[in-house]
């Protein structure tokens, strides 16, 4: 369930909206005059969320080229190539 705070308590409770998102490991909704106004996060939740976008575009771009036809490398070449970034 969604947790959703007034922009007052940006003010007044700060620490407690911190808190919250640390724990519960969510984005806190902040309104505004009873509207949807932001969206308050960690740092780890924000940075968990740009890494599954990241992920998500680079699937989506292997299913492009798959679909395509274009069939890579295979996992030996992979892991060779992974390899020799990690020694040099």
């Amino acid at each position: 369930m969604p947790i959703i705070r007034p922009v007052s308590d940006l003010r007044n409770n700060f620490n407690e909206i911190s808190a919250i998102c640390h724990a519960e490991h969510e984005p806190v909704f902040v309104t505004r005059q009873g509207r949807e106004d932001m969206v308050v996060m960690s740092q780890v939740y924000y940075e968990m969320l740009i890494n599954k976008l990241d992920l998500y575009q680079k699937l989506d771009e292997a299913e492009f080229l798959d679909a395509a036809g274009d069939k890579g490398i295979s996992h030996r070449e992979m892991m060779k190539r992974l390899r020799e970034r990690i020694t040099h």
